[in-house]
């Protein structure tokens, strides 16, 4: 079905169901659901919606508005509006430790890396509290975009020992098959999650805009010694992902 058949107000459009514009942004918004308007690609002009439906161009133009405010169309200043290219959710299971790049892989998806930060530095009061380090002490940090398929989904800050990650310089893909080839793999961790709006630095290298919704993720993972292996602060896509964790009755 093209676009002009699709939103011609025959199909869709019922005088006594409310706003006109309101009606029109359901219309446009199910035309991404349906994949009808598919992500990246051009929405056509205010002046042609106006013709199709044969509704005023300040109808069209509120109802392109707030599909804008939502993050569904992205408007280009001299380019036009466009349908956002946002990622299908990923289901991540909270019962389960693992990495991104393990993540990702099994699901089929190609990952990379775009590096912000790698290498052995003196810790912040932070990193000497969650790793048990002192001054004196170094840490290894790796940050990292991490993309799936070339869509970027999330901001990693890790920080390890620098005995347990001497050189970060060899960490290519997966930081925990480089920790368990070392034997440093992590057995288990705590996570803590919240809701954030992005800043403007963190949603540009994540590709959506500032204020969108995020999600804040800490890790402390954890030798079966129990000695603390890793700290990792990271941001999500709030569009990206659902974190999902299985619950049983107790039996006490």
């Amino acid at each position: 079905m093209n676009i002009a058949d699709f939103l011609a107000p025959s199909a869709w459009f019922q005088p006594d169901a409310g706003p006109r514009y309101i009606q029109l942004r359901q219309r446009l918004a199910d035309g991404v659901a349906q994949g009808i308007l598919a992500p990246g690609s051009p929405l056509p002009a205010e002046r042609e919606i106006a013709v199709i439906t044969d509704f005023s161009r300040v109808t069209v133009r509120k109802a392109i508005k707030s599909l804008a405010d939502e993050g569904t169309i992205i408007q280009k200043q001299g380019s036009g509006s466009f349908i956002s290219s946002k990622p299908a959710r990923i289901e991540q299971k909270l019962s389960r430790l693992t990495s991104f790049s393990e993540d990702m892989e099994r699901r089929g998806k190609h990952v990379s890396s775009r590096w912000l930060e790698r290498g052995l530095f003196m810790p912040s009061a932070d990193e000497m509290v969650a790793l048990a380090l002192s001054p004196e002490d170094s840490v290894a940090r790796i940050a990292r975009l991490r993309m799936a398929d070339g869509e970027p989904l999330a901001i990693e800050r890790a920080s390890l020992p620098a005995d347990i990650l001497p050189n970060p310089l060899i960490v290519e893909t997966s930081l925990y098959e480089v920790l368990e080839r070392d034997g440093h793999r992590p057995v288990r961790a705590l996570q803590k999650i919240s809701a954030i709006n992005l800043a403007e630095p963190e949603a540009d290298l994540l590709a959506v805009h500032a204020g969108d919704a995020g999600l804040r993720i800490e890790r402390t993972s954890y030798l079966e010694s129990g000695r603390v292996a890793e700290f990792t602060q990271s941001l999500y896509r709030g569009d990206a992902y659902n974190f999902v964790a299985e619950l049983s009755l107790s039996k006490e």
